[in-house]
């Protein structure tokens, strides 16, 4: 285990999802882990500016926030604005993006996909002037109805291809993309095209418990070769942290300090 893999490691906020951010932040700080990845519920409950000077002040870097996107709201615009807006307040290079799912009452699947890519079209201007880079995130397609239309890397880097790789990017997070036989092509050449802006990890849990979304596991509690994928992603020479954001009621019911810890060993063993 080479020391560069553990200074990437980065807790994502939603593993720890009721910790304060003042108890995250120290705890981070004592735990030697040098990065987050933000989420826009909790940093406006405690204040965008307050928690770009809690960050900052500790030395740590913020890897990403989460979450821009729904297209399928009717203020996608001024909503994602404000969402690029916030990451440049805290110092996030990444917004990710989560696209939504259908309109109501609509069916149209491949519509929906274009007016995703049409309208990270009309912010990819504002986002190149605030130094943000748009991530798309494709989502199991079992959350293709109601979250998010985009189901697989592939089609996350169609809609991502019009647009500069420097301001459009993908998210490859494990739980979501681990099952696609066509996903170790797909990160080779999101690798190609410079489009990988973000790396998450999450194991999938089996049985899956109750609610899906609440269903992942800490690195190496499940059946998903995080290993492969992350000597995968490191193949195309991506170099950037590596996130560990999982969903877990059971998870987010234990101590920050405890689910931190375990994170860090977890990601240590998984992909060490």
């Amino acid at each position: 285990m080479s020391e560069s893999v553990r200074d990437r490691f980065s807790l994502n906020q939603a593993t720890t999802k009721y910790w304060p951010i003042e108890d995250l932040v120290a705890g981070c700080v004592d735990a030697g882990v040098g990065q987050v990845g933000l989420w826009r519920e909790e940093t406006r409950a405690y204040g965008v500016a307050k928690t770009a000077a809690l960050v900052r002040g500790a030395g740590l870097a913020v890897t990403s926030l989460c979450r821009g996107g729904f297209f399928n709201t009717p203020d996608w615009y001024d909503e994602n604005r404000r969402a690029i807006d916030e990451a440049a307040t805290l110092g996030a290079p990444v917004l990710v993006l989560v696209s939504g799912g259908l309109p109501d009452g609509g069916r149209d699947l491949d519509g929906a996909r274009a007016h995703v890519g049409d309208s990270i079209g009309a912010l990819v201007p504002y986002a190149l002037d605030a130094g943000v880079r748009l991530a798309i995130e494709p989502l199991h397609p079992m959350f293709c109805s109601d979250r998010c239309v985009v189901a697989s890397l592939g089609q996350a880097l169609d809609l991502a291809a019009p647009y500069p790789a420097e301001a459009v990017g993908v998210v490859v997070d494990t739980y979501h993309v681990w099952w696609d036989d066509q996903v170790w092509t797909q990160i080779d050449r999101a690798g190609r095209e410079g489009r990988i802006a973000c790396f998450q990890l999450a194991d999938w849990l089996t049985p899956l418990p109750e609610g899906v979304l609440l269903g992942r596991g800490l690195p190496g509690e499940g059946c998903v070769d995080l290993r492969r994928f992350a000597e995968a992603v490191d193949a195309t020479g991506f170099t950037g942290p590596i996130e560990v954001e999982v969903f877990h009621a059971g998870v987010w019911a234990r101590p920050g300090r405890e689910v931190l810890d375990a994170t860090l060993a977890g990601y240590l063993t998984a992909v060490g």
